[in-house]
């Protein structure tokens, strides 16, 4: 009898401890339940988040983790300096090679030099100054936001440096509107000039009196200031829209939009940057009598004869038939 009761306790004692140790095993049924334990790599297959609880009304607070942040951070951190100063330095490199090998294009003198003729009008040189200025500001604070801890930080100390990274900040943010703009103005003002045709191929295949002594003909802007129109309209809309994006988080898009308009914004700005760099030597070092157009308005006639033959007879004939010239206009006769 006492042998049977003790039976009957061990079979009890087994019945009742089975169940505690099917409860250890792991939910899939593995026998080990640490090796088949919550992980990171688990929870990125079952939701591209990690997501936490919060009670701030800020929902996307909530997200600890997500993986496209680790290729963001690993473009920033990398790839971009990288592509950054291979465009930049690499477009400084090509105009300075250009500069030595091919010189500066200088002012042909003929019996009509010293003659003016209006090239641009002041509301049409206010809407280029605006926005070359906030470019240049906003260039400058842009490529602080890729290079400046590398370069500028171990010079001036962080401290200073954390100054002008808010103030560079603040100007990136207010100015972009001014540029966006004039941005705007450039396009309403000069899209019916720069409409491509025919002799902008032509043109081209010349080189645009760059690579030769020839000059080809062109009208009011040629092929190459037809370029750097389009580039200054499509690149300011595309900088404009995905700078919107970023000035106003998460108004159109998530975590993951707001990195992608980073990226588009910053390979956009250093291909602007390097195409605007190719534009300032054009219209300054690199051809003699350019910069009047955008500075006093007005080009010397020879000039103007030589590099934009097509316009010129243009204004020769609406001087013929009336006064259609601006304030202070010399005819071109």
């Amino acid at each position: 009898m006492r042998r049977l009761t003790s039976i009957a306790l061990l079979a009890a004692t087994l019945a009742l401890t089975v169940p505690a140790v099917a409860q250890v095993r792991a939910p899939d049924g593995a026998p080990n339940p640490t090796a088949s334990s919550v992980n990171e790599e688990m929870l990125f297959k079952q939701d591209p988040k990690i997501h936490g609880r919060i009670s701030i009304p800020n929902a996307t607070a909530a997200n600890l983790i997500q993986p496209q942040g680790r290729e963001w951070r690993e473009f920033r951190e990398s790839w971009l300096p990288w592509i950054g100063g291979l465009v930049v330095l690499g477009m400084l490199a090509a105009l300075g090679l250009f500069y030595f090998t091919r010189g500066r294009i200088r002012l042909e003198h003929s019996e009509e030099s010293g003659k003016k003729i209006l090239r641009f009008n002041s509301f049409e040189r206010f809407s280029h100054w605006m926005t070359a200025t906030c470019f240049i500001i906003l260039s400058l604070s842009g490529l602080n936001y890729i290079f400046g801890k590398r370069l500028l930080m171990p010079l001036i100390g962080p401290e200073a440096f954390a100054t002008l990274a808010q103030y560079g900040k603040y100007a990136h943010i207010y100015l972009a509107w001014p540029f966006m703009l004039g941005v705007l103005f450039m396009l309403v003002l000069w899209i019916k000039d720069n409409i491509p045709g025919k002799i902008d191929w032509i043109w081209l295949k010349q080189g645009g009196g760059l690579l030769g002594d020839a000059h080809p003909s062109a009208g009011r802007f040629n092929a190459g200031q037809k370029m750097v129109f389009w580039m200054v309209v499509g690149f300011g809309l595309a900088m404009g829209a995905t700078g919107i994006m970023m000035i106003f988080p998460f108004a159109a898009t998530d975590i993951n939009g707001m990195q992608i308009m980073q990226v588009i914004h910053s390979l956009i700005g250093v291909v602007f940057i390097a195409g605007i760099l190719a534009h300032i030597y054009i219209g300054s070092l690199g051809m003699e009598g350019a910069y009047d157009a955008m500075g006093s308005g007005e080009v010397d006639l020879a000039w103007a004869k030589v590099h934009h033959d097509l316009w010129v007879k243009e204004q020769q004939a609406k001087t013929a038939s009336g006064p259609q010239l601006g304030r202070g206009q010399v005819p071109a006769e």
